[in-house]
């Protein structure tokens, strides 16, 4: 049967509740000195934020290398009521040192298999799925490589993989090779970050393979999110593609967090959602929210072959 892999183990689909399907309890990257995500007593505060405004589950899509803290999300998931799902998998080249991908050269599917079948680390903690990115309207070699080891992690494992596209863009040639050349299933495939490139049939083209879209982050400078949001939301539902639509928060940087003064969390829920309601209706917008994510996310899980 399927399930959602969460750190506290595997729960039904219909027991997320509202989800955020994108966002960050902890991230660290040297492309953001200064603004890491590392405070547990932060995170618990902005988990509980998320839940006083009705927020059940947060998928994390930090992957590895870049400080998960997956031994402190259990017991954050305990405290705070919310079900969290944390991530294997590896972001472009830029956010690591040579060291760190040489060391994963040869190996990084079986990381990936293990990560999501027996742990991350010591932690016992199991990654619900993997992610991955894309870069600038182009897949670069080591996206190439990426995304070639999460699509084996997949046939081994079942997981879905979540992909972070660069400014929302190149979402068809991620998708002509993980659903076309390496056999992924596109319903298996999340596509990140749509809302930063408002092309329309891009979107629609994209959602015609089968795969499930995220518009996930409030507006940042240069980003036509917010304001243009709503019309692709619309304009998808429309077409007959509302039950592929995903909604997360994306909080990257400290002073991102509600409980640092930046949106955060609670965010979707007290702002996105309403905007959304307005243009598309609550009931889709309810689908959204809580069925879509455990579609996405709910896995029949198998153990890969030894």
């Amino acid at each position: 049967m399927s399930a959602v892999r969460t750190v506290l183990g595997d729960v039904s689909p219909a027991d997320l509740g509202v989800c955020d399907a994108h966002d960050h309890l902890f991230f660290g990257s040297p492309l953001l000195p200064g603004q890491e995500l590392r405070s547990v007593t932060a995170a618990r505060a902005e988990l509980a934020a998320f839940r006083e405004q009705g927020g059940g589950a947060v998928v994390q899509w930090t992957p590895y290398g870049l400080g998960r803290r997956v031994a402190d999300l259990p017991p954050l998931s305990r405290e705070t009521g919310v079900h969290v799902v944390a991530a294997t998998g590896l972001h472009q080249a830029v956010h690591y040192d040579e060291d760190t991908l040489a060391g994963l050269r040869s190996r990084l599917a079986e990381v990936f298999v293990s990560e999501l079948t027996e742990g991350i680390g010591t932690s016992g903690v199991r990654a619900g799925l993997v992610k991955v990115a894309g870069g600038f309207h182009a897949l670069d070699a080591h996206a190439r490589w990426t995304m070639t080891a999460a699509a084996e992690a997949h046939h081994a494992t079942g997981a879905t993989i979540t992909v972070h596209l660069e400014m929302g863009t190149g979402a068809l040639d991620v998708l002509d090779l993980l659903c076309g050349r390496l056999g992924v299933p596109p319903d298996r495939v999340v596509l990140g970050h749509l809302n930063r490139s408002p092309d329309l049939v891009v979107h629609r083209q994209a959602a015609q393979y089968g795969c499930y879209l995220a518009f996930d982050g409030p507006s940042r400078t240069h980003h036509a999110t917010d304001w243009r949001m709503p019309d692709a939301v619309r304009a998808l539902a429309d077409a007959g593609f509302g039950d592929r639509l995903l909604l997360g928060a994306d909080t990257t940087t400290a002073a991102a967090r509600s409980v640092d003064g930046g949106p955060g969390m609670p965010y979707l829920l007290r702002r996105v959602r309403p905007r959304l309601v307005q243009a598309v209706g609550e009931e889709l917008v309810g689908r959204i929210l809580t069925e879509n994510p455990g579609r996405a996310f709910g896995t029949e899980w198998r153990r890969p072959v030894r």
